[in-house]
């Protein structure tokens, strides 16, 4: 099967020039990423999160760049059939291709023949002007994006509840940005549709934010109608933090700590204190002892300050909303006192140790200090890394290989930290919040005391 269509979005337009450093770039290590992604995008609502197994399934799967007069025109050969209706490739899964295109190929050309930044200050500029290109900072638009992050493996009440908060967001007009993926992804996103439908907003935003090795593992669900793939994990994640005006965290497993801790010691950091960012931990009832299991572990690992910055609410969709939309005000009053964008929070201190990409190597993994003689927002960014090398070797293809090869990552530590990570991380396996249900979970970890 062959198909051939036209980018859309700003990808449209391209000059000459532009268009030779695209086709340049088909024959360099980039292409092997751009295909790999954009086979993730036509496999939407996939029921594996098994990346490798994608790849291996459509391994005949081409995508080729055209040369036109005015741009550009792609080529896919032997697509997944689901992406097409009557022949032709389904709209939203077309902005989303385009959207691979401009952030793999293009952004990527752009910074590939830069020297690497050099500063905290450079790497917030890199993300800035990511989001900028993707056209997801607006500046006439009302500052009311909430950040969803939650597991993409979740039961069906969690599910249904995650609905109902993007439901209870939606009739008060708040947009969405979430991982993408599905889940307590693709459930807030369902939710606001309706919300925002009922308020006849037809100019509802559904941003998805996710990078390259996590892509095919949680592609980019039906309803992200704002697609950005960001390089690695660490932008991804200030993208998120730097772009919302609240965060809402839904129950998940080893990427949704991983997300907590990451704006947890980002908001430890002296310089942050007075930042106006709500965060709320919210679930139905069903869920309480997941939200006990999480909050114990920060209380004990980063102590009380740390559980202060976050707001738990159970089983209450109509009070998550109505404080959240309250919260909003705050901030946006509080980044016009400071001076401060209201779509783009600069004034944020993000340090490089969030910042820098980690790689989750057996040695990196084994040589993390996970102390609690570490100042709080130090000890939250080792945490974090622990978790982040989890998830890689969880469902990231070049690590779920190297566990294959090498055996578990052995994670050591103080014995209290490591004693409340195994206990946090067995709850997450035996709810199935690792892996997709059906799928057995071996872990990619090992805890070792010091």
């Amino acid at each position: 099967m062959q198909i051939e269509l036209n980018p859309v979005g700003n990808m449209c337009l391209l000059s000459p020039l532009e268009v030779d450093l695209l086709q340049h770039s088909v024959n360099s290590e980039l292409y092997k990423l751009f295909r790999n992604c954009s086979l993730a995008v036509l496999n939407v609502g996939s029921d594996t999160d098994d990346a490798e197994a994608i790849y291996k399934k459509y391994h005949n799967f081409d995508i080729q760049i055209l040369k036109r007069e005015r741009g550009v025109k792609l080529r896919l050969l032997n697509p997944p059939s689901h992406a097409l209706v009557d022949g032709k490739i389904i709209k939203g899964i077309k902005e989303q291709l385009s959207a691979v295109l401009r952030d793999i190929l293009f952004i990527s050309n752009r910074y590939l023949s830069m020297p690497s930044p050099r500063s905290s200050d450079q790497i917030t500029h890199i993300v800035f002007d990511i989001m900028r290109n993707a056209n997801a900072i607006k500046l006439y638009s009302e500052p009311n994006l909430i950040t969803c992050w939650g597991g993409h493996s979740i039961g069906h009440e969690e599910y249904k509840y995650t609905k109902e908060i993007g439901y209870q967001l939606g009739l008060r007009g708040i947009n969405i940005c979430t991982g993408c993926g599905p889940g307590a992804m693709k459930g807030p996103m369902k939710g606001a549709t309706f919300g925002h439908a009922k308020q006849r907003n037809y100019s509802g935003r559904y941003v998805g934010i996710t990078e390259p090795s996590i892509i095919a593992a949680e592609p980019p669900n039906t309803i992200v109608n704002e697609l950005v793939i960001m390089p690695d994990i660490e932008k991804r994640l200030e993208a998120f933090v730097r772009m919302s005006h609240g965060l809402i965290i839904f129950p998940g497993g080893a990427g949704t700590a991983e997300e907590l801790l990451f704006i947890l010691g980002i908001l430890l950091h002296p310089e942050n204190k007075l930042q106006k960012l709500p965060i709320v931990l919210t679930g139905p009832k069903e869920s309480v002892q997941y939200f006990e299991n999480l909050d114990n572990f920060i209380g004990e690992t980063l102590g009380h300050e740390a559980q202060q910055l976050y707001t738990i609410i159970i089983g209450d969709e109509l009070e998550v909303a109505q404080y959240l939309k309250v919260q909003i005000s705050s901030v946006i009053n509080y980044r016009k006192a400071v001076g401060d964008a209201y779509h783009y929070n600069w004034s944020l201190v993000i340090e490089e140790h969030f910042q820098r990409p980690f790689a989750p190597t057996h040695s990196n993994m084994a040589n993390l200090s996970l102390n609690k003689a570490l100042p709080a927002n130090e000890l939250a960014a080792n945490l974090r890394k622990i978790f982040s090398g989890i998830v890689a070797g969880n469902v990231k293809p070049e690590w779920v290989k190297n566990i294959r090869e090498n055996g578990p990552y052995k994670i050591s530590g103080e014995k209290d930290i490591m004693t409340r990570m195994d206990k946090l991380l067995s709850s997450f396996v035996t709810q199935q919040r690792m892996k997709l249900p059906g799928s057995k979970y071996i872990p990619c970890y090992e805890i070792v005391s010091e």
